[in-house]
């Protein structure tokens, strides 16, 4: 049965390099099988519609295609419309309450736990503050992430050690859901 899924670029159209226009990417997902493609931005999200897979599996056939097409590594996390909308409904911040640049949602590759932040002491970063959920991470950053301590310790090799990292925006994380609903 198909399925409406997301897939998120880590990495792509920063700061010059790694460049991936949106028509190639769309044109690519295409030629993988998959239908009804949307991209949004140039940030390296895309939704889409597939009848076969699951996200890993979707995740590591866009990686390598996206090797071989552009000849560089790009790391891609697969999300159902199911597991975004939950991302969106279990905020433990009043998302309606704040700015978009305040809150961001952090998606990870596999599940994380609270001992990958151990190390971190919550009270010097205030009133900037963080929050775990289902294979993701919820910042908060009343000054927007540009000025965030708390955001770049948390995008750290060592904190992110083991899996794949890659950060959204609330509108976007909002915009995804929408995008992926059937």
């Amino acid at each position: 049965m198909a399925k409406r899924y997301a897939a998120l670029l880590r990495g792509i159209n920063v700061g010059g390099g790694r460049k991936v226009p949106m028509a190639e990417l769309r044109g690519l997902l295409e030629s993988l099988g998959h239908e009804d493609v949307r991209t949004h931005l140039q940030s390296g999200q895309a939704a889409f519609t597939a009848d076969h897979g699951d996200e890993e599996s979707l995740a590591a056939g866009m990686s390598g295609a996206l090797a071989r097409h552009f000849g560089f590594d790009v790391d891609v996390i697969v999300r159902d419309h199911t597991y975004l909308e939950g991302i969106v409904e279990a905020c433990p911040f009043p998302a309606a309450d704040l700015q978009p640049k305040q809150l961001h949602v952090t998606y990870f590759s596999a599940p994380v736990t609270d001992e990958r932040f151990a190390e971190i002491d919550r009270g010097a970063y205030l009133p900037e503050e963080f929050r775990l959920g289902d294979r993701a991470l919820y910042l908060y950053v009343p000054d927007g992430l540009g000025r965030s301590k708390l955001a770049e310790f948390l995008s750290r090799p060592r904190v992110n050690k083991g899996v794949v990292a890659t950060s959204r925006n609330w509108n976007t994380v909002v915009k995804l859901v929408e995008m992926t609903e059937a």
